[in-house]
């Protein structure tokens, strides 16, 4: 489950240096992925309450309202979170 992102407005030239984001939530699993407007991204499972990703242009082309969400794929298990899986609702990263 997502619970917050570590900004929730940047600007494009951030995005344009790679910008470092971090996903708060919790029921994380190493196979947790980040998605922006639908690109799954490589994403670094700090704990079961946070992912990181690096957003750069390929993700993001220009100013606007990005959808950030998380996916866990089903049938997951271990020591890092649940094992539902499945896409979270989606917060909004405003890129100015």
């Amino acid at each position: 489950m997502i619970g917050s992102l570590s900004a929730t407005k940047i600007t494009f030239a951030e995005v344009k240096d790679g910008f470092l984001l971090t996903v708060n939530g919790d029921h994380f699993v190493s196979s947790s992925v980040v998605v922006i407007n639908g690109t799954t991204l490589i994403t670094n499972v700090m704990s079961s309450q946070q992912l990181q990703v690096t957003i750069t242009p390929a993700v993001i082309s220009a100013p606007g309202t990005a959808r950030v969400a998380v996916n866990t794929p089903s049938g997951n298990s271990g020591n890092l979170g649940c094992t539902s899986g499945g896409t979270s609702s989606a917060l909004a990263l405003t890129i100015t």
